[in-house]
């Protein structure tokens, strides 16, 4: 049996095909970068990352946009040979009336690339997708924003507009073929064809523990659409004994053996305080089609902890980065820019100073998702600067309003490096570590955070063997979509950052980083 959810840590708003045989998964990556995160598995148990497709300033510009903006819920589709990557860049989202939301669509013939320059669609509204039917016409799928209404009606409707199979530019009038139902905030949209029956699968609720996956049908692509006997395929919102919460939101295929199978986002609280610090995740279910509807194979709207695929899933290990391989290319990602940073000959990381926590336009920091409750992640710095204003360290962080960051810096009071911990709260920032910050003999410390599911600690050492911890406690549920204000959407990153305010020539060296999975 193959444990939910699959992609575990921040991997919300799955998009799921199977092309000969081998199974892939777009995420949303929001703010971070390189953009789109494409999984892919040949047993649904073992997922590796095949590619980050949005990895060029062409394809991506982020820089300034707000927190849990950017890539929000890329559709991946296959038709004919080509890959096709439909994903919308939000600019701006969190105050109304207004969304600034650019949809664009690329193409590859490999899943790793290369991809095309971006073909911009519309920006009429988010969560756009692409439905290719068997002749090649191809329709392009968004939900409207109509800055005009109020609250959950701005959710106006899902928008469906034909393009050009080879230009991929529209070619018609954009019609809105669905309303929703009443649970409200339609979105999400994705449409399929299955014995004479158009199929859309659209997101409902909010992305909360109101989520829900909401199935019509039609025989006309155009509707009307009537809603599933059960209206929704997946929801959780009255079952709060699930293990797997906030259910809703995602995609269908069918494996090469028949058997149909649902991705869908979902989160796990890590105690009462029913805030979920690894994000939105990725489970899958397997379904069952009945008098013409898809229904989860357990015939209920909550999903399996489990479920029977075609393997069995690897024991985590802990992972020793080297900063030349493959590997750590696919973990760590920037912060809205390609981080700018060097592999020096002895296979060093120098990363160079950037921006404050709070910046929107160039911080620098190579981080990778928290992925279990409970976890260990150390790394090992130097830093020569002479000035307070540059200093770099382990950060463990959701956004710009809710992080930590265990820095190394110059003090001029005593003379030599000390350790202090800086951290926001919904904004509030503080160093908790006040005059006592801890003095460093030399330019190198080892750094560690550990975390028990719901709070952690610092700790650091001289030689990388006698860790002494800071007595400060880390509350990891602060890290979390439930907790950022507004409402967020990513999940915790732990990694490393540079900071350089006085010049902005300074740099650190990162000799190692081990992330250590936990016994969640």
């Amino acid at each position: 049996m193959i444990k939910n959810p699959v992609l575990t840590g921040f991997h919300p708003d799955p998009s799921m095909i199977c092309v000969d045989g081998v199974y892939y998964i777009a995420n949303s990556t929001f703010e971070y970068f390189p953009g789109v995160k494409i999984s892919r598995s040949t047993d649904l148990a073992n997922w590796e990352t095949a590619a980050y497709p949005l990895d060029r300033k062409e394809l991506l510009d982020l820089r300034g946009v707000p927190k849990s903006a950017g890539i929000w819920a890329p559709c991946l589709s296959y038709h004919d040979g080509t890959f096709y990557l439909v994903y919308t860049v939000v600019k701006y989202w969190s105050t109304p009336p207004f969304k600034d939301t650019p949809n664009y669509v690329t193409t590859a013939k490999h899943i790793e690339g290369p991809w095309s320059d971006p073909i911009f669609i519309n920006c009429m509204g988010f969560d756009a997708s692409l439905y290719h039917e068997d002749d090649g016409t191809k329709y392009f799928i968004n939900i409207e924003w109509d800055y005009r209404k109020q609250g959950d009606a701005q959710f106006a409707g899902i928008l469906l507009t034909q393009i050009d199979p080879k230009t991929l530019q529209p070619i018609s009038d954009t019609v809105k073929i669905f309303e929703g139902t009443d649970r409200g905030l339609v979105e999400g949209p994705h449409i399929y064809k299955k014995d004479g029956y158009y199929y859309l699968f659209t997101a409902e609720g909010g992305t909360t523990y109101n989520h829900a996956e909401t199935v019509a049908r039609s025989k006309e692509l155009y509707g009307p659409y009537e809603v599933h006997p059960g209206k929704h395929l997946i929801s959780t919102l009255h079952a709060p004994e699930s293990v797997l919460q906030k259910t809703g939101h995602g995609a269908i295929c069918q494996a090469p053996d028949g058997r149909w199978w649902f991705a869908f986002l979902c989160g796990r609280p890590v105690d009462e305080t029913m805030r979920c610090p690894l994000g939105r995740e990725t489970g899958i279910n397997e379904i069952v089609w009945r008098d013409g509807w898809p229904y989860l194979k357990n015939m209920t709207m909550v999903p399996d902890a489990c479920f029977d695929g075609y393997g069995q899933k690897d024991e985590s290990k802990p992972i020793q980065y080297d900063f030349e391989s493959a590997l750590f290319r696919k973990d760590f990602m920037g912060l809205r820019i390609e981080p700018k940073h060097a592999i020096l000959n002895d296979g060093t990381l120098r990363l160079y100073g950037g921006d404050s926590l709070v910046s929107t336009l160039d911080q620098n920091m190579l981080v990778r998702r928290q992925t279990d409750f409970s976890f260990e992640a150390t790394t090992c710095v130097s830093l020569k600067s002479d000035h307070f204003m540059c200093m770099a360290g382990l950060i463990y962080r959701y956004d710009e309003e809710n992080q930590y960051l265990l820095r190394l810096a110059y003090n001029e009071q005593t003379g030599c490096k000390t350790l202090g911990i800086l951290f926001f709260d919904q904004g509030s920032f503080s160093m908790p570590l006040g005059a006592s910050e801890i003095p460093i003999v030399g330019d190198t410390v080892y750094l560690k955070i550990t975390v028990n599911k719901r709070f952690g600690f610092f700790s650091y050492s001289q030689d990388g063997q006698s860790f002494a911890q800071i007595p400060y406690r880390v509350d990891a549920s602060k890290l979390s979509d439930d907790y950022a204000q507004p409402l967020g959407f990513t999940g915790a990153y732990v990694g490393m950052s540079c900071i350089d305010l006085r010049n902005g020539q300074g740099y650190a060296d990162f000799r190692s980083f081990v992330y250590l999975p936990g016994d969640d």
